[in-house]
């Protein structure tokens, strides 16, 4: 038995993992389920590092067929990925990273299901704290591996996705996580490059990721603007982080222990970001999809009520946009 200390690209303090003799599961190929800023961002990643025939796009056949059609840029550069129709695979997938909205996963689950064996690892790069549980009831939660997508300030309007800082997966073990699963993820990333994080409490960092989207992603979409709008001072910036106070109050009722120094840890995140860029929510509200604000607003006034908890600047934001 071994004990090896891991560092990640981006020089992360890691997790200690305990590696035994038997030979670990190698992962070769990795399946991206979602093609909106972050899909775009790391199928053109992992396209480059392993070639086309080990990174799947998959998706229906009428999407297949437009992405096919009509050319998806990452940064001014053409992407040369293998769109894939998931109902004709047949080859079951090692790893699948789940990038789409979460009002569209219940759809994608079934859409690759068929593609999930005993041996398939599952990744959730989705916003909020719920989508882990959902993949765990339909697939069983012995094949997924928590995660968070952090620190990246991806865009994507029509068929052009940009990025200026592209982030980082924070992995970490859960409840029934498999530790060989998250062994398998951490060596894959290590050998394709791919920056990634492996926090004590993986918990504690979903909870978070979720303060700083129920802070940024609904303020700058309330007002309308881009991260400069919560970068400067002023009423925009006081009123994320009173959002973010509220997560925090939530949090420590959940029993998760969120501070002020997270909020001031995050907040120094966000001021590191394109003033021009736009958080995911304040994209969806512009081109008139269905915006997240369930998973934000909604999760916290539904658990401020659950343990007495006043809410305002939550509520305020869901009787703004309800469940849109």
């Amino acid at each position: 038995m071994i004990i090896h200390s891991i560092t990640g690209p981006m020089g992360n303090i890691q997790q200690k993992f305990i590696f035994t003799e038997e030979k670990e599961m190698e992962i070769q190929s990795i399946d991206i389920v979602g093609l909106g800023a972050l899909g775009v961002m790391y199928a053109d990643f992992f396209t480059k590092k392993l070639g086309k025939e080990h990174v799947r796009v998959l998706a229906d056949s009428s999407r297949v067929e437009r992405y096919r059609r009509d050319q998806v840029t990452f940064n001014g550069e053409v992407c040369d990925l293998g769109y894939c129709d998931a109902a004709k695979e047949s080859r079951t997938s090692q790893l699948i990273l789940f990038t789409v909205k979460y009002g569209a996963l219940a759809e994608a689950m079934e859409e690759v299901a068929h593609l999930v064996d005993e041996h398939t690892i599952l990744l959730s790069a989705l916003n909020g704290i719920r989508s882990e549980e959902d993949l765990g009831r339909r697939f069983g939660a012995d094949k997924v591996v928590h995660c968070i997508a952090q620190k990246m300030d991806a865009l994507k309007e029509g068929n052009t996705a940009t990025c200026a800082n592209r982030g980082e997966l924070a992995l970490g073990m859960m409840g029934e996580d498999r530790k060989e699963n998250l062994d398998a993820v951490v060596a894959f990333f290590e050998r394709t490059g791919f920056c990634y994080s492996c926090p004590e409490d993986i918990r504690h960092a979903m909870w978070g990721k979720l303060l700083c989207n129920v802070g940024v992603n609904q303020t700058v979409t309330w007002y309308a603007g881009t991260y400069r709008t919560v970068q400067q001072q002023g009423e925009a910036r006081e009123m994320m982080k009173a959002a973010m106070e509220e997560v925090i109050l939530v949090a420590n009722a959940e029993g998760v222990d969120l501070s002020k120094r997270d909020l001031e840890q995050w907040v120094s995140i966000i001021d590191t970001l394109n003033p021009d860029g736009e958080p995911s929510m304040r994209q969806d509200s512009k081109a008139g999809r269905k915006m997240e604000v369930s998973l934000f607003a909604g999760t916290i006034c539904e658990l401020g009520r659950k343990h007495g908890i006043a809410t305002p600047v939550n509520d305020r934001f869901l009787e703004r946009w309800g469940t849109a």
